[in-house]
């Protein structure tokens, strides 16, 4: 479902419900049993100091990763992310208490208890969850119309994208198109003079994705489509679907009359002051925080590395304005001394011991901050590139430009999602997320980001 203005996966939705109900619930009835009947007369405070807690650990589980791509990786994975998850907020919740008069009446004893009894059931309620969502009842079963070039990509997308792997596609029902790009195995045809919606009543079908090239010579059957439509099957542009599933917009499939006519692309007075207000307000208080580990980063430069400390290089924002970026130093004072831009690779022998260190835990970006206060950049948005680079693949990439339509940023949706970028390629997949969010970026796309990021920083994922 759409949550302002970007995919949010229902089941997930319904698990985050799910979990911060059962934290809740095991936090209050342990500390209720516990206290006894004689001491159980404040319930409304036990109520209140429970809902805290279980908001605490929700954040925790929402900023290892817990209902994001890693709850993928194994169960082995989300337990221990659960565990981390729990003593963090756990710890968040004691520290705060040192705040009030009184202590709060489930830390100790009652709240661990609480927690454990939570731990156990989540444990269950997700291998239950995991195993329902696996179950082809629960699945939605989609047809792709097409068999062609385009209609492929879907087929590569459920075999190679593990988020995609929630539906069934039954098959791909070829349409007056050229040489076919599915395999013999994947393709339905008709029997006989059978209507699209007797073929969609048959296969059960959900959902029809439009995968068609040639939308002429009766290459898209308008007439059998509509009806479809009208008797409650779902009929999705091959577009949509990806940006759906992929939280991508894919510009092989890609024309500029969707980019025109579909939803989003939203600029507007309120906007720029809500995002500018929270680009301030969020810069400040990173700055504050992170004062100390910049303060530590600038003296581990000098007396490894020697100055300069900082590192400036044009960059391209908005509108194509090119403008100064400051980052720590992490590569030597020759890093580029035959005056050609590069990328950084995987083992970049111009980055030195304390720029690997500070560019696995990103601390190389924080004095980007500063850009963000003079109003170069945003603090999120897509990551700006050098002008070099941004020429040549602006020539390569269809619709490149885009992503200069809005200021760049400190981090970024294809930051989160993507690895670290050092080719045409990568630059080609990380456009494809920032189409994304350039289409449909919002203030709670932001935090969201905000907390991947946080995920990302925690586990070293993409630094480079």
């Amino acid at each position: 479902m759409r949550l302002f203005s970007h995919y949010v996966p229902r089941n997930t939705l319904f698990v985050v419900l799910l979990e911060a109900l059962i934290l809740a619930v095991c936090v209050y009835g342990v500390a209720l049993i516990w206290k006894g009947p004689g001491q159980a007369a404040d319930t409304e405070r036990l109520a209140v100091e429970s809902l805290m807690l279980a908001a605490a650990m929700l954040t925790a589980m929402v900023l290892l990763g817990v209902y994001g791509r890693a709850s993928i990786e194994g169960w082995g994975s989300t337990l221990l992310r659960l565990l981390v998850a729990a003593a963090m907020g756990f710890g968040v919740v004691s520290l705060a208490s040192s705040n009030f008069d009184d202590t709060l009446a489930i830390l100790g004893a009652p709240g661990l208890a609480g927690i454990a009894a939570a731990f156990v059931l989540i444990s269950v309620e997700r291998l239950i969850v995991f195993r329902w969502s696996g179950a082809n009842a629960l699945r939605p079963r989609v047809l792709v119309l097409g068999a062609g070039s385009r209609a492929g990509r879907v087929d590569e997308l459920v075999r190679s994208h593990s988020t995609a792997r929630r539906m069934d596609v039954v098959g791909f029902l070829p349409a007056n198109e050229g040489q076919p790009a599915v395999g013999e195995a994947r393709r339905i045809e008709r029997e006989g003079d059978e209507r699209l919606w007797d073929l969609v009543r048959r296969l059960g079908v959900n959902e029809i994705v439009v995968g068609v090239r040639d939308r002429r010579n009766g290459g898209l059957p308008v007439g059998e489509l509509l009806e479809c439509r009208l008797r409650g099957v779902r009929v999705t542009n091959l577009t949509d679907f990806f940006e759906r599933e992929t939280g991508q917009i894919r510009v092989d499939s890609l024309n500029s009359s969707w980019l025109i006519f579909s939803e989003g692309f939203r600029r507007n007075t309120l906007r720029r002051v809500v995002k500018r207000t929270f680009d301030i307000v969020a810069s400040s208080a990173l700055l504050v925080v992170a004062a100390p580990v910049m303060l530590l980063t600038a003296m581990a430069i000098v007396l490894t590395m020697g100055l300069p400390v900082f590192y400036y290089q044009q960059r391209v924002g908005e509108g194509g304005r090119v403008f100064r970026i400051c980052k720590f130093r992490s590569m030597r004072n020759d890093a580029e001394s035959d005056g050609q831009a590069r990328w950084a690779t995987a083992e970049d022998d111009r980055i030195t011991p304390v720029g690997r260190v500070i560019r696995l835990l990103r601390i190389d970006e924080l004095p980007q901050i500063i850009n963000v206060l003079r109003g170069d950049m945003s603090f999120v948005g897509p990551r700006p590139e050098r002008p070099e680079f941004v020429e040549g693949l602006a020539r390569e990439i269809p619709y490149y430009d885009a992503r200069h339509s809005i200021k760049p940023g400190i981090t970024g949706w294809a930051q989160v999602r993507y690895a670290y970028g050092a080719s045409v390629e990568d630059a080609r997949q990380k456009l494809q997320y920032d189409l994304y969010y350039v289409k449909n970026h919002t203030l709670f796309l932001d935090i969201m980001i905000l907390l991947d990021t946080v995920q990302v920083v925690l586990f070293g994922k993409g630094a480079r």
